[in-house]
């Protein structure tokens, strides 16, 4: 229902809202603007902005559509995320998408190494990251402690990839200023380009897709956008390695 153009023309609020409103398909189409606001936590008139990006004349037809969407899915019977990621994918294969991989993989490459940093979910994909540059050649190490002393580090001639669903992480957050005021370069992957760790870095790859988290708050946010990432990396990289 939503394109990713425009997806990337929200706000900071109107995000906030997409958010809420992916997390919440089945009952926004039964909720009063001024419900949805309180819920969203932003104004009327962020939802009527909303509802403007979106190719709708107000709310009411936004709903009407949202509900017409609802349809569909229950006949095709299409998980939610297969719509999201398709969008990734589609997203991924545009130029300038493109042109941020290859100036992401040329900074990498010109590097002496490489550090993954990431914590929970994104902690075990950093692992991952890491074994996997280091199969294809490059000297690659990664952090999953949040209390790791960056201090001491030797980050001379070192690019750091940083991985975050939400982009806030305060521990990833200090890790990223003590790395950036070592002079190391920054590559972030993230689901928001607006996020406090995407602003932080040198680049950001961020791939928006809805963020899941389950009654007791752990976070089940598919990982598929960031595996393939950073796969689609480490191939570019090894490329420009044995050039």
């Amino acid at each position: 229902m939503f394109s990713v153009e425009q997806i990337q023309s929200l706000n900071e609020l109107e995000l906030s809202v997409y958010e809420y409103i992916m997390q919440h398909k089945n009952s926004v189409p039964y909720m009063r603007i001024r419900e949805l606001a309180s819920e969203a936590h932003v104004s009327t008139t962020t939802i009527l902005r909303f509802c403007k990006k979106m190719g709708c004349d107000g709310y009411t037809e936004f709903k009407l559509k949202l509900k017409e969407n609802l349809g569909q899915q229950d006949i095709t019977q299409i998980p939610e995320d297969i719509g999201e990621i398709k969008n990734f994918f589609e997203r991924f294969d545009t130029k300038p998408f493109q042109q941020k991989l290859d100036d992401a993989a040329s900074l990498i490459a010109r590097s002496d190494k490489v550090v993954f940093v990431g914590m929970g979910n994104s902690g075990h994909i950093s692992q991952y990251g890491a074994r996997f540059f280091t199969n294809l050649g490059k000297f690659t190490l990664y952090i999953s402690d949040p209390y790791y002393p960056t201090d001491f580090m030797d980050v001379e001639s070192m690019v750091a990839i940083v991985l975050s669903v939400s982009g806030e992480s305060k521990q990833i957050i200090r890790i990223v200023n003590e790395l950036k005021g070592s002079r190391c370069h920054i590559i972030s992957i993230t689901n928001n380009e607006r996020s406090t760790i995407a602003q932080l870095s040198d680049i950001n790859l961020s791939y928006y897709i809805t963020m899941h988290r389950s009654a007791k708050q752990f976070d089940y946010t598919s990982q598929v956008p960031a595996v393939y990432l950073i796969e689609s990396l480490a191939k570019k990289v090894s490329s420009r390695i044995a050039e």
